[in-house]
C-alpha cells in the first residue's frame, strides 16, 4: 500500500510514517521544512520526502492520505486530497485501524507526564520480554526510534494526546485509540486554542475513560481531585497510585511511593497493597518522575503483562526521553539542560526536580512561553509561583506574536512579581549576555516546547569559548 504524509515532519507524524514503513509499506510525505530530529530520521526510516506542499506530490494517487492537524481546511495539498475523493484519515484513525486491531492498546493519557510514562512503560514491557507495540511523541533513549512494531497481538503502548485529530474532525486523538488499559496522570486545563475552558478540557478525558472497556484497568492519579472524578466514571476496574505526601481525598491508593531524600539522589520505597518492596533507585529526578514510573509499573503488573520483580529490576536502567530533564552538556563547569516544561506546573515540577538532583550553585530557569496556551494570560498568576526554587528566573518574550495584546501572557508582569532574581529579556541575545553570569557548579535549564530559537546550541558554544578563553571573563559578576 502507498500511505501519504500531508505534514509529515511533525514528530507524530514522522513517527507514525516510520510505522507504515517498518511494516512494509510504500511511505511518502510533505511538509514546508525538514528540521532535525524528524527530518533527517525521516530518511532512515525509508520515507519519500517532498519539500513544500502541492497537488502534485499526490501523483500518483496513493492508496491512504494521512492528514496532519497541522493543516487548515484551505490547505492546498489536503484540500485537493478531500477534492479528488482519496481516502483521507486523520493521525489517530491510521494509528487505530492499522497497529491497534487485534493488539491490546495501552493508552497514557493526561495533561503532564505522558511521554515519560509511555516511553518507560514500553521501555518495561520491552525488557520484560513483552515485546510491545509503541508510538510515542518524544524521542526515546533506549530505543532507536519513537515507534515499534512489536509481537502480533502484542500489547501497543500510545501516547494518548487530547488534542484534535484533523481539521475534518475535531475529535480528541486519544478516543479513537479503544483503550484496554490506561493511566491518567493529571488533568489541569491546557490547549485553550482547542477547549476554551476547563469544562471542555474535562470532557474530553471524561469520555475517554467512560469508553474503557468493562474488563480493562484504569491506574489513576489519586493526588488530583479532577483525576479522582474522572476516573470514577469508570466502567472497569480503577486503581489508584499517589506519592506519600499526596491529598489523596476519599480514596486508598494500591501503588504508593514514599521519596527517600538526599541530595542528588532520586529513590522512593514502593508499598504495594500495603506491602513494601526493595528500595528502588530511579534515573528520573523529581516528585513528578516518581509518580510517573509508579503509574508505568502499576498498569503493567495489573494487567498481568510482567512479572514485579522484573518491571522493579528494570526501572534504573531506564535513560529517559530527549527534551525531559535532558543534559545537553557541560562547558566552563556549567550544566546546561533542556527541557519541554511550558504549562507553569511543568515548570514548577522540573525546576524542583533539578534543584533535588544539583543542591549546590545556583539556578538559572530560562523560559520561552510559546504554546497556543503559554502565550496567552489563562495561567498568568500561575507562572509566578512557578519559579520559587530558582536564583535567577529568565522569562523569553512570548513566542506567538499573532495573540492580540490584551490575551497575551504579560512576561515583564510575571519578572515584576517575581522580584528581583527575575529579567525579562527582549531578546535571545540579551538571554545569553545574562546566562554569562553563571558560574562553575551553576545549573541552567532552557524550557520550551519548540526550538527557543537554537538557544541551546549558543549558550554552550558561549559558555565553552569563555573557557576557552580564561583571560577574557573580566570580572565576575555579582
Amino acid at each position: 500500500m502507498h500511505v501519504h504524509f500531508i505534514g509529515v515532519a511533525g514528530t507524530g507524524m514522522g513517527s507514525l510514517a516510520g510505522l507504515f514503513a517498518a511494516a512494509g509499506h510504500r511511505v511518502t510525505g510533505s511538509d514546508a521544512a525538514f528540521h532535525p530530529p524528524i527530518g533527517p530520521a525521516l530518511a532512515r526510516w525509508g520515507v519519500e520526502t517532498r519539500e513544500g506542499y502541492s497537488p502534485a506530490h499526490l501523483e500518483p494517487a496513493p492508496d491512504l492520505v494521512v492528514v496532519g492537524n497541522v493543516c487548515r481546511p484551505d490547505h492546498p495539498e489536503a484540500r485537493a486530497a478531500l477534492d479528488r475523493g482519496l481516502p483521507c484519515v486523520s493521525f489517530p484513525a491510521a494509528l487505530a485501524a492499522h497497529f491497534l486491531e487485534g493488539r491490546t492498546p495501552l493508552v497514557v493519557a493526561g495533561t503532564h507526564g505522558k511521554t515519560t510514562t509511555s516511553t518507560l512503560l514500553a521501555f518495561l514491557l520491552e525488557r520484560a520480554g513483552a515485546d510491545p507495540g509503541m508510538l510515542v511523541g518524544g524521542v526515546p533513549r533506549d530505543f532507536d526510534t519513537s515507534f515499534r512494531l512489536g509481537a502480533a497481538g502484542g500489547p501497543f503502548v500510545v501516547e494518548g494526546d487530547e488534542y484534535d485529530s484533523a481539521f475534518f474532525d475535531k475529535t480528541p486523538k486519544l478516543w479513537k485509540y479503544r483503550a484496554h488499559g490506561a493511566i491518567l496522570t493529571s488533568v489541569e486545563h491546557d490547549h485553550v486554542d482547542i477547549y476554551p475552558d476547563a469544562e471542555s478540557y474535562r470532557a474530553a478525558f471524561t469520555r475517554f475513560v467512560e469508553a474503557l472497556p468493562a474488563d480493562g484497568v484504569l491506574v489513576a492519579w489519586a493526588g488530583s481531585d479532577e483525576v479522582r472524578a474522572i476516573a470514577a466514571r469508570a466502567p472497569c476496574r480503577v486503581v489508584y497510585y499517589a506519592l506519600a505526601g499526596d491529598d489523596v481525598g476519599d480514596v486508598s491508593p494500591t501503588w504508593l511511593a514514599a521519596p527517600i531524600r538526599a541530595p542528588g539522589m532520586s529513590a522512593f520505597s514502593l508499598f504495594v497493597g500495603g506491602s513494601a518492596t526493595p528500595t528502588l533507585t530511579s534515573p528520573l529526578a523529581g516528585d513528578h518522575n516518581a509518580r510517573n514510573a509508579v503509574a508505568a509499573i502499576a498498569l503493567a503488573a495489573e494487567l498481568g503483562l510482567a512479572r514485579l520483580d522484573v518491571l522493579l529490576a528494570a526501572l534504573p536502567r531506564f535513560r529517559g526521553v530527549r527534551r525531559r530533564q535532558e543534559l545537553l552538556g557541560v562547558a566552563d563547569g556549567v550544566r546546561v539542560y533542556d527541557d519541554f516544561a511550558h504549562h507553569p506546573t511543568a515548570v514548577r515540577e522540573t525546576l524542583r526536580a533539578l534543584r533535588a538532583r544539583h543542591p549546590e550553585g545556583r539556578l538559572f530557569a530560562v523560559f520561552e512561553p510559546r504554546s497556543a496556551t503559554a502565550s496567552r494570560r489563562l495561567h498568568q498568576d500561575e507562572y509566578a509561583r512557578a519559579f520559587d526554587v530558582a536564583d535567577v528566573a529568565v522569562l523569553a518574550p512570548v513566542g506567538r506574536g499573532e495573540i492580540p495584546e490584551p490575551d497575551r501572557l504579560d512576561v515583564a508582569a510575571i519578572a515584576r512579581e517575581i522580584g528581583p532574581a527575575a529579567i525579562a529579556a527582549p531578546s535571545h541575545d540579551a538571554i545569553l549576555d545574562t546566562l554569562d553570569g553563571a558560574r562553575a557548579g551553576d545549573t541552567v535549564v532552557l524550557m520550551s516546547n519548540g526550538a527557543f530559537g537554537g538557544l541551546h546550541d549558543r549558550v554552550l558554544a558561549r559558555l565553552a569559548a569563555r573557557a576557552a578563553a580564561p583571560t577574557a571573563r573580566g570580572v565576575e559578576k555579582e
